[in-house]
Formats: structure tokens, C-alpha cells, sequence
């Protein structure tokens, strides 16, 4: 993409031309604005909390491209537009948006001298604006809130934070995580150098309080900020080195408050995540992490002891097993999924920046490690946007983008406001950037290549090392031009024993397919410039790659997947146009199908499978070798532990940080199990471990069985000697003695017989009774036990509509012609009755959904193309929240969509196949959904903003509703 004007890769006419970077042309095309290209089209944006009812957000006529979805659009409009809503000032179309964060870059980069003539300014302009305007990469969400802003320009997401022994640090670290906060961005820090509180004060001879009781007033300061004025509760990490005297207490202290939480939950109080009294438990804005070094994980493997170290002197005062001190860790991370853990040696094995300091900490998620007093600014390109029609990846655009991308990042921190003076002189000395990547997951897939798998890993892997060679290399380009980072003469050395390690690691890449091999093979000529360049010119960054969660620019990027993710489920719910919503089978299913040689009936069939059972066992004409290219995050087949390790130490060693990625453990895995995972990420190389269990927190929306279960488990795993369980059961409402009811008397294929329903007087129905005209006969008998059971379990509170879907559509004798105008024809007497309590019972949405309307809504349906009556024909049954079933054949898959964006049926439609969808009815996000089909509680938070249930973004979780994050992306 660019060339410097000094150096092998200049030419005679560039030499005499001033120092900067020529920029050539990706995806632009010359005297046309990225503008002109695409199509515009205006949209309502209106998003409520669905819990209340109440509108939360509402900007109409906001203009966007026909291609950006509508969650997209909906969570740009919400967050990043800026202005207040309604004035003049406010933004109203993505074109503001992008020129006003492109035309701040681009004015600092002639400023800085980045550009070789005004020309190659504007191609960069172009360019970038191109980029940005159809998805294939994003900034991290400080750029969209502030540049270009009256704000201050934070575009950093991430801050590491220093604190000393000393209280005027401690307090400093409050007012100093409470500024990033405010800013939109997470911060974490090393407690370490603050004494343990089994030693003496100096002042007073006193013992000291420790730095677990310091965390107490931090964690209050972030549970009541908002970052970003009103994007997210505060992200924060907290880490303590495993040589700490206090460190049992740290393991310890988020696990003794999910013991609290579950006592105050079984006495009534709302503990769910956002809830009134969730506030009184403490520590629960923080992830915690043990810094452990090579030194204690030989000791855990020879089953040695330890010692735990003054803070003061650095003599040792205790000493523990270090075995039992893992298997501690390993039991809270069990129960309430923290601490994770960090290895400290290899994280400073590959530190550029030795001579300046260790590396002790992380940003909140663990992506970012680097200096004390640090910031960096992150990006992340969307890897299926690079995967050709051909189905290879197209390896170098992908090169050219990132090189647009890190001089794009490096330019920001010319013109960026920091929180804090010494975070601002560490960052503008060090320049540490972040680029990184999203929807690996959907990438594999559509690759036709497992996440756990051998193949998947070395595409991931050659893809992170092209992505990390190319940053560097265009980092030493950029040297010769604006010259090195500040501190870079004094680590020269240890920068270049990085790089060179780096390019070892590339070397070290088992290819197995001309897929992974073409990129690697890019990957290290990208490597071997970096070594020469670097030699030659120094680096202007001392960091250059991370991999991020992603969360809210990942749905600005409309991916499927977030980060180093795989995909969290098969089947995902999409919000449209009009309003409406449905559910739909990933977009990349039928792409790696017909990757795999499947013939379109096949591809079809499978596809429709999925749509109805959320997973692929089982399904018509599937080989079973090829399962695992489906497996995901979540549901029937879930990816194993060890596969989620795998994947990250394929990428890790690639990496200038490390990876925001939560190991999915299920709820059966043992404490012995995290012991082995945590184990495992020291053996292979990686910088950070975060676990989670599944159902560990007690502080998640679980359902009651599902929670008692979870607490029995963890009673039994802490040898707690006290169970309490609270079993909740189901009461039955007996109808009033005197109750309304209907008879109604029908034949089915000729045998006839009488329909009872009784009703309550204001709920619906409470009992029926079948009778058949042979009194005594072996069919009434049944028929009278049948209508007790079904009975009954209506005053339980089982729903209609639970008995009309098991028995509708029953195949039995009698069958044939009814007498019943609505009911024309019935499969067997059930099939009968339950479709006429269906008509009489249930309303319009739900019934519609199940196929079975009246004769007058069928007859509407042929002649206007909807069952539901339009305003002008004066019909008084319609309103904006009735469904229709509205076939539109993609390929020859029936597709269901909303009667009020009937024209969204049509985007579901791909090159290899169709995805079925429809309507979803109480479902409000991916993670409930997923609940439908697993029939249990997905284990996530609701969002605080509109109440939708999150899913897993890295070690976060984001809102698919809002594009709220837990995190710092």
C-alpha cells in the first residue's frame, strides 16, 4: 500500500521529494469520493428497554449505507453520534461520523509530516474513509466518542495505571481511575508495592491494612461511574503477584462475596447483575489476576513450597505449598470464575522495553501489556472481509489495509489528550498501538475449517503473524520518516531480540493447506523486512498488535464473531428494518458447506435442519468428520477447554500483547480441570488465562432449578458443612365453582363427539372435557383421562399454546373432513381440538406463528398477500405488532419474517444456500435464543441500558441490543 521515500523501496523522483510516506490506492478509484459509490438510504432509530416498555433513545431519519444492518446502524446512531438528540448539532448521517474522525487524522498527519505531498493526504483520506464506510475494520470506541469532538481527544481504550506504598498513591489511583473511567475506558493496575497486612507501618509501628482492603474503596468509586458519561459501568483489572504475603486473601475475597451473594439471594433480596441490592456486595467491578512467575509453576509441578515475600525488604515471611496455593486459585476461579492468571516471565520474555521497566499488569481484559502509566489506542480489521469469492484470503490487501491502519493509529497519539501527565509522557515516548482483528470464528467457518482444529489453527496463526510482521514493518518505515519512539535508543537491543523471536515463531508455523501456506509464506517476507528495516531505521511504536473482545465495533462491523472468538451459536437473531426481528441461521453455514463439496439440495436441507434444532447433530446428508467445522461457543456441541487454549496459543506468540479470551469451562468441569487449563496456558506460551465456568456466578439471571443446582455444587466442592436449598414448586390455581364455559360440538372423519372448555373469568383456559357419542367405549375412557391430565397441568400453569404445539399435526385414526369451517381438515382428533383452542384461546401473534388462522384470515391472506387486515380496508384486527407468514423462497427455503419488514425476508439469502429464519416471539438476543434451544438459562448479564441478556465478547460481554460492553473495546 505505501512506500517511504528514503531507502531501497524509493525511487530517484521520491528521493528528491520531501521525507513522508506515498500512499497508493486500495479500493478507491481516482476523481470518485467512497461516498459516491454506495447507496443511502434513511432510517428511524428508536430503542426502548424491552423489560419497561419505556423508549430509552430515539433519532428519526438518520442516514446510513443500504448495506449496514439495522443493529449496526441502531448502535452507531446510540453511541457514536454526537450532538445532543434533537439540536441542529447533532449528527445525522454516517458521513459526519467518518469525516469527522478521518479529516482529524488526516489534518495531524500533514501537520506531523506523515505525508510525502497533499496528493497522497487525500488518497489516505479516501482510503480510510473507504474502509470504515463498508466495515472492513474500526477504531476502538474512544476515537468515535471524542475526536474530532469539543472533548478532550482520548482515543485510547486501555490505561495501565502504577501505585506505591504510599497513601497519597493510593488515593491518587482512585482520582486517576475515576478520570478514565469518566473517559469511556478501563484502566488496570499492579498492587503489589503496597504492603501486605502482615507487616508494620513505618509511621506508627501499626500493622498495615493491605491492598485487599484498598481495593474495597476503588471498587465503590467505579460501581457508581459511568464510562463515558453513559455508554458502561466502569472495566478495571486488579493484579497481585503470587509472592504477595496477602495473596490467599485476593484468591479468596470474590468467592466469599458470591457466598454472601447467594445467602441475601435466598433470603429475597435482588442479587441478579443490575439489580437494587447487587450494590451491597463488594469487589464486583474488578477482574481480578494472580501474577504468577516460572519460579512458583515449577514449584506447583514438583509439589514444593514457596515463599511469600515483604513488601518492604523483600524477605521471605511465609511460605506455603505452592501445589495447595494453585489448587486454591483454581477452587475460586471454579466458584465464581476469578482470579484468572497471568505468567510474568513470558510476558516480560517478550517485552520490548526491559531497559525502561517491567511489564506487571494488564488493561481490564488482558489484551494490553506494557509500562506502568501507559495507554493504547486499538483497531481491529474484519478478517471475512478479506475472504475472496475463490475461497482463499486475500493476504495481501490485507497487508495493505493494516499498513493504512497502524499509520493511522500512530497519527492519533500526535494529537491526543490524555487522563493523566504521566500516562500522556509514557504513551507520546513509547507510542504502543493495539491493532488487532474480528470474526475468526465466522472466517473458520466459512473456510470450512474447525476452531479446534489443526488446519484452523495455522490459518490463525499465519493470519496474526502476517498481521503483526506488517505493523512492524510499516512501524520501521515510518521511523525513517518521523523518526523512532523516544525511548527506543535505550532498548534498541531487547526491541530487536523481540522482533527477531517474532519471525522464529513465524518460521515455526506448521502449514497444512495452500490456504494458510500462501499467507504465511507473505508473513515471513514481512518478517525478514522487519528484522532489516528495523536494523536500519528503529521502530516509531514499541508495541503494534493485541487481540481485543471487540464488542461494540464488532456489531459496527456487523461480524459475525468477535476477536479470536468462535462463533457463540448456529442460529443468531437479527433485528429488522420496520422493527420486527427473526431468527437466522449464520450467514457463513451455507458458504462452508458448499466449501465442503455439499450439493444444494443438501446445503438446504441441513441449513433448515439447523434453523429448527440450533445445531447440527444429526442432521439430513452432514458427515459427521465435518461437525466440528460447526461447533461453537455455546450449545449442543460446544467447544472443548483445551480447544479454546489451543487456539490462543497458536496466536500468541504473534502478538505484541496478549488476547482478551475466556476459556468456556461447562458446569460439570471440576476444580482439577481449571488446574490443568491454567497449567496448560504456562506450557504453551501464553500471557493470561481467564476461565469460566458455566452457572458460577450467582449473581447471573438463572433460572431456579438450574441455580440450586449450581449452589449444591459449589457447596460441595468448598466442603461446606451447611446446605440450604430452597426448592420452588409449582401451585396449582383451581377454578371458582362457578366458571364460564363454551360447548362445541364437532366430527371428525365421522365420529363425532362434544369440546367442554371452562374458563377463569379474567385468565384464560383453566379445563376441558372430550365426550364421544359410544358411552363406555374404550375411546372415551381414554379421552376422559386425557382431558383430566390436560386439565390439570392448565391449572399448573403449563401454557395452551405448550399443549397446542405437542398436539397439532398427530397423525392418527379417526381422521379426514370435519365439520368445522376453520378447521377443514384434521390429521386426528387432537390434531381437531387443540387447533380450535388454538382459534378460541390464544391470540393472533402466537397462533399465526404456529400456521393456524380462521377461514376469514386465510381468505384475507389469498387475496392481499397478509393475514392481518390493513388500515385501509377497515378491518379493526390489525395493529404494528401482528406477524405474518410472508413466503419468500430463497433458493427453495421458506423464510418467515415480520409483517412489518416483509422485504428483510430477502437477506437471508447466500450464494451456497439459504437461511431459514422467522419470527421470534420473547426473544431479544443471541444469548436467548440460544436459551430456546438448550432450554436452559444462558449464563450471561441482562444489560443495564435496555435489559437485553449479553453474550461473551473476549473476557467482556456485549449488548446486541445496544452495543453496551462489561469491557474496554
Amino acid at each position: 500500500m505505501t512506500e517511504t521515500t528514503s531507502g531501497a523501496r524509493g525511487s530517484a523522483r521520491r528521493k528528491e521529494q520531501a521525507k513522508g510516506v506515498s500512499v497508493q490506492r486500495i479500493f478507491t478509484t481516482p476523481g470518485t469520493h467512497p461516498y459516491d459509490e454506495v447507496t443511502w438510504e434513511r432510517r428511524d432509530v428508536v430503542q426502548q428497554n424491552w423489560k419497561t416498555g419505556e423508549t430509552i433513545f430515539e433519532q428519526r431519519g438518520v442516514e446510513f449505507p443500504d448495506f449496514w444492518s439495522v443493529n449496526a446502524s441502531t448502535i452507531v446512531t446510540t453511541k457514536y453520534f454526537r450532538g445532543a438528540v434533537g439540536s441542529e448539532q447533532r449528527e445525522q448521517t454516517l458521513r459526519q461520523l467518518i469525516d469527522r474522525v478521518v479529516l482529524t487524522y488526516v489534518k495531524a498527519g500533514k501537520e506531523h509530516g506523515y505525508f510525502a505531498t497533499d496528493e497522497d493526504a487525500e488518497i489516505f483520506e479516501h482510503e480510510l474513509t473507504w474502509t470504515l464506510l463498508h466495515q472492513v475494520f474500526s477504531f476502538n470506541s474512544p476515537v468515535w466518542f471524542n475526536v474530532g469532538t469539543s472533548s478532550p481527544q482520548q482515543v485510547s481504550a486501555c490505561f495501565i495505571l502504577a501505585v506505591d506504598d504510599s497513601m497519597d498513591s493510593i488515593l491518587n489511583w482512585y482520582r486517576e481511575e475515576g478520570l478514565i473511567f469518566k473517559g469511556g475506558s478501563g484502566a488496570g493496575l499492579n498492587l503489589s508495592r503496597i504492603r501486605s497486612s502482615k507487616e508494620l507501618l513505618r509511621s506508627s509501628g501499626g500493622t498495615a491494612s493491605g491492598p485487599v482492603s484498598f481495593m474495597r474503596g476503588a471498587d465503590a468509586s467505579a460501581g457508581t461511574i459511568k464510562s463515558g458519561g453513559a455508554t458502561r459501568r466502569a472495566a478495571k483489572m486488579v493484579v497481585l503477584d503470587v509472592d504477595h504475603p496477602d495473596i490467599e486473601e485476593f484468591v479468596e475475597t470474590k468467592a466469599r462475596e458470591e457466598d454472601k451473594i447467594r445467602v441475601l439471594r435466598d433470603a429475597g433480596f435482588d442479587m441478579d447483575l443490575g439489580g437494587h441490592d447487587i450494590t451491597s456486595v463488594q469487589y464486583q467491578n474488578a477482574n481480578n489476576s494472580v501474577r504468577v512467575n516460572d519460579e512458583f509453576m515449577r514449584a506447583v509441578e514438583a509439589k514444593g513450597q514457596f515463599g511469600l515475600k515483604a513488601r518492604t525488604d523483600g524477605r521471605v515471611i511465609d511460605t506455603v505449598d505452592a501445589a495447595g496455593l494453585f489448587t486454591k486459585i483454581a477452587q475460586a476461579a471454579w466458584a465464581c470464575a476469578d482470579p484468572g492468571i497471568q505468567y510474568d516471565d513470558t510476558i516480560n520474555d517478550w517485552h520490548t522495553n526491559p531497559e525502561t521497566g517491567r511489564i506487571t499488569a494488564s488493561n481490564p481484559c488482558s489484551e494490553y501489556m506494557s509500562l506502568d502509566n501507559s495507554s493504547c489506542n486499538l483497531a481491529s480489521l474484519n478478517l471475512l472481509k478479506f475472504l475472496k469469492d475463490d475461497d482463499t484470503f486475500d493476504g495481501a490487501t490485507f497487508a495493505k489495509v493494516v499498513e493504512l491502519v497502524i499509520t493511522a493509529m500512530d497519527i492519533s497519539i500526535c494529537f491526543a489528550d490524555f487522563p493523566t501527565e504521566p500516562i500522556g509522557d509514557t504513551t507520546r515516548k513509547y507510542r504502543q498501538l493495539g491493532i488487532g482483528y474480528a470474526n475468526l470464528g465466522a472466517l473458520l467457518m466459512a473456510s470450512g475449517l474447525g476452531y479446534d482444529s489443526d488446519g484452523g489453527r495455522a490459518l490463525a496463526a499465519s493470519i496474526t503473524s502476517l498481521m503483526t510482521g506488517t505493523a512492524y514493518r510499516r512501524s520501521a518505515e515510518l521511523a525513517a520518516v518521523v523518526g523512532p519512539y523516544e525511548g527506543y535508543a535505550r532498548n534498541a537491543d531487547a526491541h530487536k531480540r523481540v522482533m527477531r523471536k517474532h519471525a522464529a515463531a513465524n518460521d515455526s508455523i506448521r502449514t497444512l493447506t495452500t490456504l494458510d501456506k500462501d499467507v504465511q509464506r507473505l508473513a515471513t517476507k514481512a518478517w525478514d523486512d522487519v528484522v532489516k528495516l528495523g536494523e536500519k531505521n528503529g521502530y516509531r511504536n514499541a508495541q503494534a498488535s493485541v487481540l481485543a473482545p471487540t464488542g461494540t465495533i464488532g456489531f459496527m462491523m456487523d461480524c459475525d464473531t468477535t476477536g479470536i472468538e468462535p462463533d457463540f451459536s448456529l442460529v443468531k437473531f437479527k433485528k429488522l428494518v420496520g422493527g420486527g426481528s427473526m431468527q437466522i441461521v449464520n450467514l457463513t453455514i451455507p458458504r462452508a458447506l458448499k466449501k465442503l463439496g455439499y450439493t444444494t439440495e443438501t446445503i438446504e436441507a441441513i441449513v433448515e435442519f439447523i434453523a429448527e434444532n440450533g445445531h447440527v447433530i444429526d442432521a439430513p446428508g452432514l458427515k459427521p468428520e465435518h461437525y466440528e467445522v460447526f461447533d461453537c461457543a455455546m450449545g449442543a456441541r460446544s467447544i472443548a477447554p483445551m480447544g479454546h487454549v489451543r487456539m490462543m496459543a497458536a496466536a500468541q506468540p504473534f502478538l505484541s500483547g496478549a488476547i482478551s479470551k475466556t476459556v468456556n469451562l461447562p458446569e460439570t468441569a471440576t476444580v482439577e480441570e481449571i488446574e490443568d487449563v491454567y497449567l496448560q496456558g504456562w506450557k504453551l506460551g501464553l500471557k493470561a488465562l481467564a476461565v469460566y465456568r458455566d452457572n458460577c456466578k450467582v449473581g447471573q439471571p438463572l433460572s431456579d432449578a438450574k441455580a440450586k443446582g449450581a449452589d449444591k455444587a459449589y457447596d460441595g466442592a468448598a466442603e461446606a458443612t451447611v446446605e440450604k436449598v430452597v426448592e420452588y414448586r409449582p401451585v396449582r390455581k383451581r377454578l371458582p365453582k362457578r366458571r364460564p364455559s363454551q360447548t362445541i360440538s364437532f366430527a371428525v372423519g365421522g365420529a363425532e363427539g362434544y369440546l367442554t372448555a371452562g374458563s377463569y373469568p379474567d385468565d384464560g383456559l383453566g379445563e376441558l372435557f372430550l365426550k364421544f357419542g359410544k358411552q363406555g367405549s374404550t375411546l372415551a375412557g381414554v379421552m376422559d383421562a386425557f382431558s383430566i391430565a390436560v386439565s390439570i397441568g392448565l391449572q399448573y400453569g403449563v401454557p395452551l399454546e405448550t399443549f397446542v404445539e405437542k398436539f397439532t399435526n398427530l397423525r392418527f385414526e379417526p381422521a379426514g373432513l370435519t365439520d368445522d369451517p376453520d378447521v377443514r381438515m384434521a390429521q386426528s382428533i387432537m390434531d381437531y381440538v387443540f387447533r380450535r383452542l388454538a382459534l378460541d384461546y390464544l391470540d393472533f401473534d402466537t397462533r399465526s406463528f404456529m400456521g393456524i388462522h380462521t377461514a376469514e384470515e386465510r381468505q384475507r391472506q389469498l387475496e392481499t398477500g397478509s393475514y392481518v387486515a390493513s388500515e385501509s380496508d377497515g378491518s379493526s384486527d390489525s395493529d404494528d405488532d401482528t406477524e405474518s407468514e410472508i413466503v419468500s423462497l430463497s433458493q427453495g427455503v421458506p423464510v418467515k419474517a415480520s409483517a412489518k419488514a416483509p422485504t428483510e425476508a430477502s437477506e437471508v439469502k447466500s450464494g451456497a444456500g439459504a437461511a431459514s429464519a422467522k419470527i421470534v416471539s420473547g426473544v431479544h438476543s443471541s444469548a436467548e435464543l440460544l436459551e430456546k434451544f438448550q432450554g436452559k438459562a444462558a449464563d450471561a448479564p441482562m444489560c443495564m441500558t435496555c435489559g437485553t441478556k449479553m453474550r461473551p465478547a473476549g473476557s467482556c460481554y456485549v449488548c446486541e441490543g445496544c452495543g453496551s460492553t462489561s469491557g474496554c473495546s
